[in-house]
């Protein structure tokens, strides 16, 4: 997999900048900001499409990811992909 494999969704925080599933594998793709700016998309493994729901639902991503997310390596061991060659983007259909 590279960081360009998952399509990403651009979404409103301070610190992710873009989020994805694949549901077929179980992984959640997360593009971070760095000093404002998308950054380094990682992978997190075994992550349900019920777990993929509440997290882009929340009302705060960072907060979510900080309390759900990111405690829990064991359950969702992560790669950094890098960053994407190109935006791997699915346009908001609310916007």
């Amino acid at each position: 997999m590279n960081a360009n494999i998952i399509p990403l969704t651009p979404v409103n925080s301070k610190k992710i900048a873009a989020i994805g599933h694949d549901l077929a594998n179980e992984v959640l793709a997360i593009q971070f900001l760095r000093k404002g700016a998308p950054d380094a998309v990682y992978h997190y493994q075994n992550f349900s499409a019920v777990e993929y729901a509440a997290f882009a639902s929340a009302q705060s991503l960072g907060k979510h990811f900080g309390e759900h997310i990111q405690p829990h390596k064991d359950k969702h061991p992560y790669q950094n992909m890098g960053v994407p060659a190109a935006p791997v983007v699915v346009e908001d259909a609310a916007a």
